[in-house]
């Protein structure tokens, strides 16, 4: 049973009640203002080797309130992606198909460069940007939610308590982002737990109470890759391209919307997808890469709010999140004991010493290059300079379907 504390500036919507309940289905009895929702699924052809995704599928079969899905098929060459139409043929519901690396999608990304566009590398942030390009072009939908392919754990009351909050318009939030708790027979989640809420009251400290680390610091799963939010907002949110999204994410729907429009939800009892390995050695993978750029991102969105960073800031960062997530393990390990998890204390030291390097690296970095690498714009500005970018995306699309 969850608490029914509320957190920090944003509204947090718990799980109380009954342990399954397709609020979607009987929430909206008596409400008449209700948003249509668009499903985005970001997904690697990798992950049709799996059995989560099939999972997600076969739930979906249930699911009568979505108006539209839409997979954005990354990795994959023509046979991957001839594989992946047949799959979807298979199902009883339609859905659509934005194949980022193919010839078509490269034709309109090679023309948004040409008009100083930058679009980012390929991977999830511009994947899920033509996807949201795609929707606002199409004009059926009022709302998009967003959840990986990678859910062990996944089952439709999910997707029902993420789309609520936004698909009732009633209740007045743009912007909702789910959590939950990632327990085995272990804690997972190490980045949120051991980086990112200790690097946030780190900054914290030494900063003292800035807005913007009030408003990151009230998300219990700041790293979640699960949200919704009126395509409204989605036109006017930028897209980091690296591993920074769901950080960027939160920094732009904190520029674009005020509080009381942003809520939390608890999605499930528990939850469970696949883990990134710590890479501690190589800062080009794994969670020290992610830690990077999460610490980056972080920086630059400071920068923008007038926030002066300087050596000293730098010096002390390290040094004080240290201390901030040694303390941080203590408490966890307290908390696996007294609820017989197991816990590996020198894993999680071990992965808090890797995270102290990365904000090192990512300080010099940063130092380096201040306004890192150019987020995606927004579909706004997209639309502006170029106006047959609608066009052009449902004319790929549909052609990929007829390929």
């Amino acid at each position: 049973m969850s608490d029914f504390y509320q957190t920090g500036v944003v509204s947090t919507l718990h799980r109380l009640g009954k342990a399954e309940i397709d609020i979607m289905a009987e929430g909206f009895e008596g409400v008449g203002n209700r948003r249509k929702i668009a499903l985005v699924l970001p997904a690697l052809y990798s992950e049709f080797e799996g059995e989560a995704i099939h999972t997600i599928f076969k739930e979906l079969e249930n699911v009568d309130y979505i108006n539209e899905i839409v997979v954005t098929l990354g990795g994959a060459d023509e046979n991957q992606f001839n594989n992946a139409k047949d799959y979807f043929k298979k199902l009883s519901y339609d859905v659509e198909i934005v194949w980022c690396t193919g010839p078509r999608m490269g034709q309109i990304i090679d023309r948004l460069m040409e008009n100083d566009l930058a679009v980012g590398p390929d991977g999830k942030g511009r994947s899920v940007w033509l996807a949201y390009g795609y929707i606002i072009a199409k004009n059926d939908s009022e709302a998009i939610a967003l959840h990986d392919c990678d859910i062990v754990t996944y089952n439709r009351d999910l997707l029902s308590r993420l789309c609520y909050p936004v698909a009732n318009a009633s209740m007045g939030y743009e912007f909702c982002k789910g959590y939950y708790s990632r327990v085995t027979d272990r804690m997972h989640g190490r980045v949120t737990r051991l980086f990112i809420t200790p690097i946030i009251r780190a900054l914290m400290k030494i900063i003292g109470h800035h807005p913007l680390l009030i408003y990151l610091n009230s998300f219990r799963y700041p790293l979640a890759g699960e949200f919704s939010m009126t395509t409204d907002l989605a036109r006017v949110n930028r897209i980091p391209g690296h591993w920074g999204l769901e950080i960027g994410t939160l920094a732009e729907v904190y520029r674009n919307c005020v509080p009381k429009r942003i809520c939390q939800v608890d999605l499930a009892d528990n939850y469970e997808h696949k883990h990134q390995p710590l890479s501690a050695d190589d800062a080009s993978r794994g969670l020290l890469k992610m830690c990077i750029d999460i610490t980056k991102t972080i920086f630059h969105t400071l920068s923008t709010e007038g926030v002066v960073l300087t050596d000293g800031i730098f010096r002390a960062l390290p040094v004080t999140y240290l201390r901030t997530a040694q303390d941080t393990v203590k408490r966890y390990e307290d908390d696996a004991i007294i609820n017989g998890l197991t816990f590996d204390r020198h894993a999680e030291v071990t992965a808090v010493e890797a995270f102290t390097r990365g904000i090192q690296i990512a300080a010099e970095e940063y130092k380096e290059n201040i306004f890192g690498a150019p987020e995606i714009p927004n579909w706004n500005r997209v639309f502006s300079a170029m106006p047959d970018v609608s066009e052009m995306l449902l004319e790929a699309v549909e052609k990929d379907r007829r390929f």
